[in-house]
């Protein structure tokens, strides 16, 4: 079976990549009726020649393979009829801006495999980059703190090499005695921590957090049960909240009351309560200042969040009064970080992590007849040009009934 590195062509561009030249000698070197041919880059992060040094074929034309390895989506007249594909799709969620790609891919008769839709039985998902998110995510956050209150400065994590470097950055820093909010238990969060603990800022309590002043810099963790409250004061149920949360209300304005930076490290399901809203934010009690919205649903939860920022300019501000968008060191504004592409920042690093997660999850499943049906969950159209049962509610979206 013949697999393709494809060219990532959406625009501003993507550096990122499936496997690494040293991954693709892995995965060969463990399956040997896999073969890798690599589209020609200009852009990616490992260069045309260090494919070719590690011995692949580096081409033009892919058409000759049998499945496609990108990031992000591909273009319509950039799709081979016919082929497997798998690339961050952005459809299951039935965006309007990406109707044509899945009506194409389904006329075109390719079978389509998302990165989101690759999960477990229990429906986890099994690779993503995630954790570059909240790493950088995290690191923008306090980017921006520094360059709005004058305490230090920060370069972009795109001029530096790698995640070591971004580390060694952010011990040249000193914080004040801030009090910072993290949501989230997944990967995000887990890579926003990593940042917070590298500058040894300390951990507390939900209780000791929401009671207590520090002369110090702290934080504190908090999931969908700590942020969230049943309406009529019963028990907290995570089960019957992910299955119908329409019982519930936000619990948030309590940590918004004592904190200064909120980092979000949550996923927001849809119907679930507002983490804060507009009039949350025009509260006096409301104390945030700063938000970095690693989890950036626009117009969603987060109310300061009104637009996606970019790698080029990843700051605005929110006035809560007004509730439009102002100038990022403004009066009384709520300094705003929401990139949508984070990982992109940390190329290498989150290329070759989120190789180590493909090889061990994905490729396996072409050549053990997908005994754990990773390849049967994951795909969302069929060589026939339809929708799999598990994705038929896309039917009325690609249609345009919606």
């Amino acid at each position: 079976m013949t697999f393709a590195i494809i060219k990532e062509r959406k625009s501003p561009p993507d550096r990122r990549v499936v496997f690494s030249p040293e991954k693709c000698q892995e995965v060969i070197q463990k399956f040997s009726d896999a073969r890798i041919i690599v589209e020609s880059s200009n852009i990616r992060i490992f260069s045309d020649e260090a494919y070719r040094e590690a011995g692949f074929e580096v081409v033009d034309d892919i058409s000759e393979a049998d499945v496609m390895l990108g990031v992000k989506e591909v273009p319509v007249e950039a799709l081979i009829p016919h082929k497997k594909y798998f690339f961050f799709s952005h459809t299951i969620k039935k965006q309007p801006y990406n109707r044509k790609l899945l009506k194409t891919i389904l006329e075109k008769r390719i079978e389509l495999f998302d990165h989101e839709t690759i999960v477990t039985e229990d429906n986890h998902r099994l690779i993503g980059f995630g954790y570059y998110a909240g790493l950088v995510g995290a690191y923008n956050g306090f980017r921006a703190l520094g360059v709005r209150d004058d305490l230090f400065s920060l370069p972009k994590v795109e001029q530096l090499s790698d995640l070591e470097a971004l580390k060694n950055e952010l011990n040249k820093i000193e914080l004040p005695p801030i009090k910072i909010i993290l949501s989230g238990t997944g990967k995000v969060a887990r890579g926003a921590k990593e940042i917070l603990d590298h500058l040894k800022i300390r951990e507390v309590t939900d209780a000791e957090y929401l009671i207590n002043d520090y002369n110090e810099s702290v934080y504190c963790i908090i999931d969908v049960s700590e942020y969230n409250r049943r309406k009529d004061g019963g028990e907290f149920d995570k089960k019957e909240f992910y299955n119908d949360p329409s019982n519930y209300e936000s619990d948030f304005m309590k940590y918004a009351k004592v904190s200064d930076m909120f980092i979000t490290g949550h996923f927001y399901g849809n119907g679930a309560p507002y983490i804060f809203t507009k009039q949350d934010a025009k509260n006096t009690d409301f104390k945030i200042n700063l938000v970095a919205d690693i989890s950036c649903d626009v117009d969603g939860p987060i109310a300061s969040t009104i637009r996606a920022s970019t790698i080029a300019d990843p700051f605005y501000g929110y006035d809560p009064h007004s509730e439009k968008e102002t100038a990022f060191d403004a009066q009384g504004a709520i300094t705003v970080m929401a990139v949508d592409n984070l990982p992109c920042e940390l190329p290498k690093d989150a290329s070759e992590g989120f190789g180590d997660m493909f090889l061990e999850n994905v490729i396996p499943a072409f050549f053990d007849d997908d005994k754990e049906e990773i390849l049967q969950r994951a795909k969302i159209t069929t060589k026939e040009g339809k929708l799999t049962p598990k994705f038929a509610y896309l039917q009325a979206y690609v249609d345009g009934n919606i």
